[in-house]
């Protein structure tokens, strides 16, 4: 009888949350707000539609068990060897910093105990890992130096959720003993102990795991059975889940391990796609029940106390993720955008709440307004990561931190610059950066590239490039790379935001000079001309005709043809100024003696000079040093046996020669019959 109520919750919870989403999306609300704010409207302190919640959170540790589970099976223990070095140190400032902040103000300000203080710090330092990148994916930033830095700070933070799991009961045992007067010595001796025993476990578990799971799950593949793999899958889940919680550690610190262990085997990708849906549908409950928390009350009763927690989230927490990327020597721009991005309340702070109160190292009291202050924190994000690339106040305060930090920077002297004239001024050092830097340095043309990554500029020192770390949406830092006497400016940076900010800059310091730049999508290129650019490379639409020539090559379609459809897109979309080039045509083996011939095709179109003329009429061999080997006429193909039959409308021909003969073969019967001496030529 007691799955009917469970039920109605569930189509009560869903029904909610699919409204309150689809209205929030049309105001450009991420999904996750929908999600909380349904929960706050069917909650316990809404209208109360769902008044026992723990049908509800019950579902929700099902959540945090299959998000815990994934992390790790993105990560993996190579990947995590491979990733530490860059996000470690980022991560680690940000998210010990957070913590000493807080449990300092927490200790000192407030005379609250050390536990219950440092317990304040790790809610503080985890920010919302879902809001989070799926606004930078959305603003395509994710490649942003910010994003760069902001992706390193949360996945450093799901690596701390462990730990920090795992420390919650031993913070609260520490508090109990200084409490009754034992000292710190046996609280340390517990935590230590614990700890041990976590690594113990730990490398146990990994172990273990690592022999049997890749034979299990290559045994289970065998079944060709999607069902059975993925209940294998979930089994390896809740199963690590369940023997870490026997040695007394959290289900989810077992989860992450379980998700390491299948992270590393050849099914990884197959389970990753078979638990994605099981794990959003779970994870939804759980972001519906931590709305299910936010009590409009607690706000009305303790408004101030709210605010200000709410403002310790989105200035003190921002600036401390803003200190942390200086120290990193992030520009101020980037800097000031990581701040903006990781100031929130994550969704494993919820987790530690919950940990905190059941284990009695803080009361509901205590924490409600801290969940509130939070909650709201999570529904601005997304108004804070639009407007914070539009505000530059933040910037210029950062300006002469970031001079004490940066790297050789382009306001550092260099009596190479100082008579710069007609030269190129190239933004992002990027692998586009590198391929324009390396041929003007084999044209032997000056160039000034600035650049944001530190480690881009080490590299491009090293290799002889002109390479300086600067901001270039900043004035004065064009001022110094000498912009206004540029022969022009090459943008080729991936932070749309910045490219707009850049070229408007470009224009005010130096009207006259040329802006050239690439963009990803083409829809971008009429505003970037609007504000000045000269000319707009979009991505998508160099990506596109390169796979529409390569797809019709693979077809066999003739060279004339891939041609003509090279020419027709770009006539829809933009103009180069390069010549129509189709792929290569096909040659024979590197090591044959005939490997300097191609093989290459041309179909005969009406008003061509080859239509209803032979190659001797064309005298195609004395012209372009090609020879005619074979025509197709409708399906069948045959070899020639003469140069004196004539080509036919709809024809294909086929040649053999050296590489500039068979162009000079395409050129020729390509061409309409008054222009073939010309194309040969």
């Amino acid at each position: 009888m007691d799955s009917i109520p469970l039920l109605e919750e569930i189509a009560v919870v869903g029904a909610a949350a699919v409204l309150v989403t689809v209205v929030l999306g049309r105001l450009r609300l991420p999904t996750v707000a929908g999600l909380l704010l349904s929960g706050a409207l069917i909650g316990p302190h809404g209208v109360g539609l769902v008044s026992d919640t723990h049908d509800i959170e019950v579902m929700a540790e099902v959540g945090v068990v299959l998000l815990l589970f994934t992390i790790g099976l993105e990560l993996s223990l190579a990947r995590l060897r491979n990733i530490f070095r860059h996000v470690a140190l980022g991560g680690l400032l940000q998210v010990a910093g957070t913590v000493a902040a807080v449990a300092l103000i927490a200790r000192w300000g407030f005379d609250v105990p050390t536990g219950p203080a440092i317990f304040y710090g790790f809610v503080f330092a985890l920010s919302s890992t879902a809001i989070v990148l799926r606004g930078l994916s959305e603003r395509r930033e994710l490649d942003a130096p910010h994003g760069r830095f902001i992706v390193g700070a949360l996945i450093f933070q799901d690596l701390c959720v462990v730990p920090m799991v795992l420390l919650v009961p031993l913070l609260a045992a520490l508090d109990a003993s200084a409490g009754a007067g034992e000292g710190a010595g046996g609280g340390a001796a517990e935590v230590a102990l614990a700890l041990g025993k976590a690594a113990v476990v730990v490398v146990g578990v990994l172990g273990v795991s690592r022999l049997l799971v890749p034979r299990l799950l290559g045994w289970v593949a065998a079944s060709r059975s999607r069902e059975v793999f993925l209940l294998a899958v979930l089994t390896i889940c809740v199963g690590t889940a369940w023997l870490t919680s026997l040695a007394g550690l959290s289900l989810a610190l077992g989860a992450f391990l379980g998700g390491l262990v299948v992270a590393d085997t050849e099914h990884s990708h197959r389970a990753m796609g078979d638990v994605l849906p099981l794990r959003d549908v779970f994870v939804s409950f759980f972001f519906v029940s931590l709305g299910m928390f936010f009590q409009l009350d607690v706000v009305v009763e303790h408004p101030l106390l709210v605010l200000a927690l709410l403002l310790g989230f989105v200035v003190g927490k921002g600036a401390l993720a803003t200190a942390a990327a200086m120290l990193m020597r992030f520009p101020p721009r980037a800097a000031w955008l990581a701040g903006a991005g990781l100031a929130q309340f994550g969704e494993f702070g919820f987790v530690l709440v919950r940990l905190g109160t059941r284990d009695g190292l803080v009361h509901a009291a205590q924490v409600d307004p801290l969940l509130n202050a939070g909650i709201l924190s999570m529904f601005f994000t997304p108004l804070l990561l639009h407007v914070a690339p539009h505000l530059t106040a933040g910037e210029r305060l950062l300006g002469p931190l970031a001079k004490l930090l940066r790297a050789r920077s382009i306001e550092a002297p260099d009596a190479t610059r100082e008579a710069l004239e007609d030269h190129v001024v190239l933004i992002g050092y990027g692998v586009a950066g590198r391929l324009v830097a390396g041929a003007l340095r084999s044209v032997g043309a000056l160039d000034v590239i600035l650049e944001l990554n530190v480690d881009n500029v080490h590299e491009g020192r090293a290799a002889g490039d002109p390479v300086y770390y600067a901001d270039a949406t900043s004035e004065e830092a064009l001022g110094h790379a000498h912009v206004a006497q540029a022969r022009c400016v090459v943008v080729l940076i991936n932070d749309p935001n910045a490219v707009l900010r850049v070229v408007a800059t470009v224009r005010r310091v130096a009207p006259g000079v040329p802006i050239l730049l690439r963009t990803r999508y083409l829809g971008e290129q009429k505003a970037l001309m609007s504000l000045g650019a000269s000319s707009v490379v979009a991505d998508e639409v160099e990506g596109g005709i390169e796979v529409l020539a390569r797809v019709l090559r693979e077809l066999d379609v003739p060279h004339n043809r891939v041609e003509a459809e090279i020419r027709k897109a770009r006539a829809a979309t933009q103009r180069s100024v390069r010549a129509t080039d189709a792929p290569d045509a096909v040659g024979f083996d590197g090591e044959s003696a005939l490997s300097g011939l191609k093989v290459e095709s041309v179909a005969v179109v009406p008003g061509s000079a080859a239509q209803d003329r032979s190659p001797r009429e064309l005298d195609l061999r004395a012209k372009t040093g090609a020879t005619l080997i074979a025509i197709r006429r409708g399906t069948d193909v045959r070899p020639v046996t003469g140069p004196g039959e004539p080509l036919r409308e709809g024809d294909v021909a086929y040649f053999i020669g050296e590489a500039e003969a068979v162009r000079a073969a395409v050129q020729l019967l390509s061409a309409p019959p008054g222009a073939a001496e010309s194309a040969a030529s």
